[in-house]
């Protein structure tokens, strides 16, 4: 569920990733929100991009149904309910038996568990003997329903005249150098028309050429991406509470991705390594704008849990896929209890370009989540018109 309780956004996801479809249910989205399958469908196409994925990306087709909550390309205020179909499941026979709800069993059970996969945890955990009962939820398939809402969050924002995107800064060894510019909104298709989503065309070559060699090999690859929102307002999440902080709730979101195993907040790992005196953003006043501003991005635009107004920044870091095309990976045999090598589905070499559009996902779920908490409104225009006042009495 996204968020705390007590959050108004809040979202739930349902599906397995061979099964009939994921479905995902978004309570608390104001009246009013313009939304098309079209635009959904738009951000799910880019969840599919990047050099190194496996051939479902060609298999699968993202079949979007608006199932409740809209009406003639309105919401009412009411939970918003998506339907994703899987095409493949559609289409085979295999999945079909598989992954029948009707009660019956499988003739090839898995118990060859995968290292760095919820596999085994998962059996352990809920008493499983096969291993599908855990990797069907625990696929990265279940974000295509976070995507489909990040969709509608981003287009709330966009209303606030938030815009929120990402970039690969690192893939595998090869990382982008420090001292280039940052994108900007503006860049976002020359981002994407990358192979590899990298915005610099030398290093997105040299992050290609790494994937082609980890391919080669069998194995699999991890990286590192970087997720910018401009426009976010001051005043989003808040100092009183540990789970009211907004970069406390941006690290649980974004850490939340399958594979995630690490989320810094602005330069946060780097800080740590120096002084006081180079770690903080200045602060300065602007007369024309009447706003204060941050001299650099240090922190990513939050302190004490809260927004700034500045640009926000949340790097996630994303580990080598546990599938490989050549496993070599040494595990047990849970029904047998020898040793051997873990089973193959079929795999991607790296994930990390399309890992960016889901982190991009969270951060727009949870900024979107705060936003209502903070301006409320149960159309959009109130909650422009809520937004815009508090505002103004920022620069009053």
């Amino acid at each position: 569920m996204g968020g705390s309780l007590a959050t108004m956004l809040r979202y739930l996801t349902a599906g397995e990733s061979h099964g009939q479809a994921i479905v995902v249910v978004i309570e608390g989205l104001p009246a009013g929100l313009e939304i098309t399958v079209e635009e959904i469908q738009a951000e799910m196409a880019r969840r599919r991009l990047g050099y190194g994925r496996g051939p479902r990306q060609r298999f699968e087709v993202d079949e979007l149904t608006l199932i409740g909550g809209v009406r003639h390309g309105r919401t009412l205020g009411s939970p918003l309910c998506i339907e994703i179909a899987n095409t493949e499941w559609q289409r085979s026979d295999k999945w079909h038996q598989e992954m029948s709800p009707a009660p019956g069993a499988t003739e090839q059970p898995l118990t060859k568990v995968r290292p760095g996969h919820a596999d085994l945890a998962g059996m352990q955990k809920y008493g499983f003997t096969d291993a599908r009962d855990v990797l069907e939820r625990a696929s990265a398939r279940e974000t295509a329903a976070r995507v489909a809402a990040g969709a509608v969050a981003k287009k709330l924002l966009g209303h606030l005249g938030v815009e929120i995107f990402s970039h690969v800064i690192q893939m595998g060894p090869v990382r982008v150098s420090a001292d280039l510019a940052r994108p900007t909104p503006a860049d976002l298709a020359t981002i994407d028309a990358s192979q590899v989503r990298c915005f610099d065309a030398a290093t997105s070559d040299e992050m290609v050429a790494e994937v082609k060699a980890t391919a080669k090999a069998g194995d699999s690859l991890g990286g590192i991406v970087e997720v910018l929102g401009y426009g976010v307002p001051v005043g989003l999440g808040s100092h009183v509470h540990w789970d009211r902080k907004l970069d406390a709730l941006l690290a649980q979101a974004v850490m939340s991705i399958q594979a995630v195993k690490g989320v810094e907040i602005g330069d946060g790992f780097e800080v740590a390594g120096r002084r006081g005196s180079a770690a903080h953003d200045p602060i300065h006043y602007d007369a024309i704008t009447e706003r204060y501003r941050r001299g650099s991005a240090l922190a990513g635009g939050t302190e004490g849990g809260i927004s700034t107004g500045e640009l926000l920044v949340v790097r996630a870091a994303m580990k080598p896929l546990a599938t490989l095309n050549v496993p070599t990976l040494e595990t047990v045999d849970t029904a047998t209890k020898e040793a051997g090598v873990s089973f193959k589905e079929r795999t991607d070499t790296t994930a990390v370009p399309a890992m960016g559009v889901v982190a991009e996902t969270m951060v727009a779920l949870v900024l979107a989540a705060e936003a209502q908490r903070k301006y409320g409104g149960d159309s959009v225009g109130e909650f422009v018109r809520n937004a815009e006042a508090a505002d103004a009495a920022l620069r009053s």
